[in-house]
């Protein structure tokens, strides 16, 4: 099967003859890119899509001097998709064990959606003596469930009914998602009908199991107690229009209880930023890496002035 790895005196697996692709240590395959040299950014995609997600993102990244990785999910694109274990205490693990494989240090740990919940378990699990800074970008974190103390949060009969669609018809389901998630209406729509098709072709390569559980993940699992991990100077960013994970109950909440966060809000922006904002998310992100800011230099809970662009028109019906 190849080589084993010893790593830190553990083995956690073996290298398959495809360069692109890790075996954990439980026999979990994880297919990962490693482009570029210089300060390493490692990117986590978002539900239900995989790292392909990051086209822009990445290659930017790369021509402007970084070193980024980017990695699908267990269950997710090329990713083994084994039938359990979907839960952030193993998707940390995976995490984990991907960036000791790769021998990472001073790491910037961005994460989109659901991946914003995989670095806050993956610092509670395993420290911060990787990870020099992190940068969640339309995170569930801090938690994303309606709750007695959590009232901003979203409604739990949401997620039951998101379940039931998957388990109905989940092609339907995520064409018509992808419109509330990339922000369509009926007379306007910040992308084109290629993006879109691109986008639900992702979501199709999800094992249908991982897409059903990985629901139950991202919006039962309370990461408020994780928060304290985040010893590192941390950017937050969100759209003022994201209506899949709404900006009150997350982003808002992880920079007032990050100590130094920042927080910017992309004004109108919907869950997709990746895509509708791609230039603007990009060179935040280089910006971040970049900046030689330490955690003691950060004004705490700062909130920048909102990003925006306007959207093109375009008659194509909403969700």
């Amino acid at each position: 099967m190849g080589e084993m790895i010893k790593t830190t005196g553990k083995i956690f697996g073996s290298v398959l003859n495809h360069n692109n692709y890790f075996r954990t240590s439980e026999g979990v395959t994880l297919y990962f890119e490693d482009w570029g040299q210089g300060k390493p950014i490692v990117l986590i995609h978002g539900w239900p899509l995989n790292c392909d997600m990051w086209e822009y993102q990445a290659s930017g990244l790369v021509e402007q001097g970084f070193r980024v990785i980017k990695y699908d999910r267990r269950g997710f694109g090329r990713s083994s998709k084994p039938f359990q274990d979907y839960h952030f205490d193993q998707l940390a693990t995976d995490l984990h064990e991907l960036i000791v494989h790769l021998n990472l240090s001073d790491i910037t740990l961005v994460g989109f959606s659901m991946g914003g919940g995989e670095i806050a378990r993956y610092l509670k699990k395993y420290g911060h003596a990787r990870v020099e800074k992190a940068v969640l970008v339309s995170s569930v974190v801090p938690y994303l469930l309606k709750t007695y103390d959590n009232a901003e949060g979203v409604d739990e009969s949401v997620f039951e009914k998101i379940q039931a669609s998957l388990k109905d018809d989940r092609q339907h389901f995520v064409r018509n998602f992808t419109k509330d998630f990339y922000g369509v209406g009926l007379l306007t729509s910040p992308v084109s009908e290629e993006i879109m098709h691109w986008t639900f072709g992702m979501a199709m390569q999800a094992s249908p199991k991982a897409t059903y559980e990985c629901v139950s993940s991202y919006a039962l699992t309370d990461f408020r107690e994780d928060l304290s991990a985040f010893t590192m100077p941390t950017l937050v960013i969100h759209g003022t229009e994201d209506k899949t994970v709404p900006m009150e109950a997350t982003g808002l909440q992880a920079a007032m209880a990050i100590p130094g966060a920042s927080l910017k809000k992309y004004e109108g922006a919907p869950h997709g930023l990746f895509i509708t904002h791609k230039d603007e998310l990009l060179e935040d992100i280089a910006a971040f890496v970049s900046s030689q800011r330490h955690l003691d230099h950060l004004s705490p809970h700062r909130i920048e002035e909102p990003r925006s662009r306007p959207l093109r028109p375009e008659i194509n019906p909403g969700l």
